[in-house]
């Protein structure tokens, strides 16, 4: 190992500085003076770097794949167990409801029970959102040849949606459940107890009327009455929510704000008259 004196490392180390910044303003001065040797250096620099960068391009974009999908992962793993929890309550439901038809088919052959006919219905598609004298209603078209009349219920796929009104020869007005002029007798399912559903032209219908002693309860489910005569009894209507303000709100079933297609079935039910069909007093004679 070659021992250098102490003064000659002085030296040294007062040079070293000015050594360094000499080569920089050589270097800078090199660039000035000659790009093309510069831009060739940076060109030799880059094609030895580059299968060094392709090398590990892969695995630090694998690195980085793998960390945005953490989170992702993660949300999976939850949303598995959620599924798997709704699948074992469904399989629960699913058991419970193949003994109650199995009940109920022994006790329909013990009672000799002869079964309702089923109802008639035709689809209709939605083709204007429009109210007419309404605020809440959608037209519907008729084909040719299909008999529509006043007073038919109108379902989606989820449950009920609102009933006929106006019938022309080639279209239908329904009045939807949301409109303030819907009135419809509906049944807690819960508690078996009658209310009334009642448009507000919003959102959702509020529940009004239910007897005392018998206060809806968040969540409980709704089923249309017949009361009245005018709707049949158990077709799904909604569940109950309780608004901040502390009054009984109706979720309903169906989506009523995007509407493509509706059945209008017939029950044969005539609890709703045509104006023309009320009894008007006869006018006094005049003395």
């Amino acid at each position: 190992m070659i021992r250098l004196s102490i003064p000659l490392r002085q030296a040294l180390a007062r040079l070293s500085l000015p050594v360094l910044i000499a080569a920089a303003f050589g270097t800078m001065l090199l660039g000035k003076a000659d790009a093309l040797i510069a831009e060739r250096a940076r060109v030799a620099l880059a094609d030895l770097l580059a299968p060094f960068y392709a090398a590990f391009a892969g695995p630090a974009q694998a690195v980085r794949d793998t960390v945005a999908e953490l989170p992702e992962l993660y949300a999976l793993r939850e949303e598995n167990a959620r599924l798997r929890e709704e699948n074992d309550r469904l399989r629960r439901w699913q058991a419970a409801a193949l003994a109650l038809e199995a009940e109920n088919a022994l006790l329909r052959r013990q009672l000799a029970f002869i079964p309702e006919r089923a109802p008639s219905f035709q689809t209709a598609r939605v083709v204007a959102d429009g109210g007419g004298v309404y605020a809440r209603a959608v037209l519907v078209a008729v084909p040719p040849g299909v008999q529509v009349r006043r007073g038919q219920v109108a379902l989606d796929e989820r449950g009920f949606v609102g009933r006929v009104t106006e019938v022309g020869s080639r279209s239908a007005r329904v009045l939807l459940a949301t409109d303030m002029n819907s009135r419809i007798p509906v049944t807690l399912e819960g508690s078996r107890a009658r209310a009334m559903m009642v448009g507000t032209n919003g959102a959702r219908p509020r529940l009004q009327h239910w007897a005392e002693g018998t206060r809806p309860e968040e969540g409980e489910r709704l089923v249309t009455s017949a009361e009245g005569i005018a709707f049949p009894s158990g077709l799904p209507v909604g569940v109950v929510r309780w608004s901040a303000g502390g009054v009984p709100e109706v979720e309903l079933f169906a989506h009523l704000d995007r509407l493509d297609v509706v059945r209008l079935f017939d029950f044969g039910l005539g609890g709703i008259l045509p104006p023309e069909a009320v009894a008007r007093p006869e006018p006094r004679a005049r003395r």
